[in-house]
């Protein structure tokens, strides 16, 4: 019987370290006598697609006259061994392009969620369900293992690249030793303890995350209401009271909506928005409390429209640096640039302008 290539695919979004997997896999494959090739069609930006890295490994390159192979440029469905997802919507995403299959392909996914465009700009929830999502994986993949490791490399401070070769490693489904996957990270001479450190959480949460087969989400958080003793203006306890006056779950709402619009204006804004939540309360149908939280969502996202000014004040908040800084771990004596990219349209400045300006 002849020999075949391992066909590997990689989804990962920007920042990542999809190319550094991908180029670790090649490394491991070329330092044990194997041919490797890379390639990769990029995603897009903002969240509406992954890049996809493609690697293939044909035994025999240490071999006496070996002839070179001719490897494939591309994934295609139905023809894939590995599958490794650098999130849980990119692993869907494989599936419904057919690259897992159940008699075949071994899938490796986070579990954690970053929403898609389409998720975020939703007028209500439009999160796609995780544990859905889960499941329709488990079906499609001949093994499936999953489990949270942007928590994983966050926890030791590397990226999910290196817990996602850990787990690759620790599945068991490529024929190379441990010793021989920690070595290619030696190789790269970039990062190597954090790396290494990852690798090894990745391994081990790998064999576990099988072992358990555990699904992906927590319960849905209770609602909590507010401790009004530690709000000191009385104006502001008294729009708590009064959201927090409505059942559940349109108090959790409402309370969310006084929170984002003192936030966007000032308390009167707030009070305004109860105002016209407690004339759709009054209007008929109003008692429904699914309709009512749901009309307290649409109007608090209304009345906190995103317009440039709105942009602005949020770019510019302390707050935003600080997580900045946070996110890229920057040391106290380094210095972060942030390069913004803001394009408004012809309506967008009319919006900004005074109302008769405007129109």
């Amino acid at each position: 019987m002849s020999p075949k290539p391992i066909k590997i695919a990689i989804l990962a979004m920007g920042g990542e370290g999809g190319g550094v997997l991908a180029d670790w896999i090649v490394d491991l494959g070329e330092s044990n006598g194997y041919f490797a090739q890379t390639t990769s069609v990029p995603g897009v930006a903002q969240r509406t697609g992954a890049t996809i890295y493609y690697v293939e490994l044909f035994p025999g390159a240490g071999q006496p006259g070996a002839r070179t192979p001719v490897l494939a440029l591309m994934p295609m469905p139905g023809d894939v061994d590995v599958v490794l997802a650098s999130e849980l919507m990119e692993a869907g995403r494989a599936v419904q392009r057919g690259l897992v299959t159940p008699d075949r392909t071994t899938l490796l996914s986070s579990t954690h969620r970053v929403y898609s465009i389409g998720e975020r700009t939703a007028m209500g929830d439009g999160r796609v369900d995780s544990d859905a999502l889960i499941e329709h994986a488990r079906k499609a993949a001949k093994r499936f293992v999953s489990f949270d490791m942007a928590e994983s490399a966050e926890r030791v401070g590397s990226v999910i690249s290196a817990v996602l070769f850990g787990s690759l490693c620790g599945t068991g489904v490529l024929p190379f030793s441990r010793a021989q996957f920690e070595a290619t990270i030696e190789r790269g001479g970039v990062g190597v303890k954090p790396s290494l450190k990852a690798f090894a959480v990745g391994h081990d949460q790998a064999r576990q995350a099988e072992a358990a087969a555990p699904g992906a989400s927590a319960e849905a958080a209770q609602f909590k209401p507010v401790q009004l003793a530690a709000i000191a203006d009385q104006q502001v306890v008294r729009l708590v009271q009064q959201a927090q006056a409505y059942p559940d779950p349109v108090a959790a709402i409402a309370l969310e909506g006084v929170r984002r619009l003192i936030d966007y204006q000032d308390p009167d804004y707030a009070a305004l928005y109860l105002q016209r939540l407690a004339a759709l309360a009054t209007a008929p149908g109003g008692q429904d409390t699914e309709l009512l939280a749901e009309s307290a969502r649409y109007l608090a996202l209304w009345m906190s429209y995103e317009d440039t000014i709105r942009v602005a004040d949020i770019k510019t908040r302390s707050s935003r640096f600080n997580r900045v800084r946070s996110d890229v771990r920057a040391k106290e004596e380094q210095l972060v640039d942030i390069n913004e990219f803001m394009h408004p349209r012809l309506e967008e400045i009319c919006e900004t302008l005074p109302a008769g300006l405007g129109r």
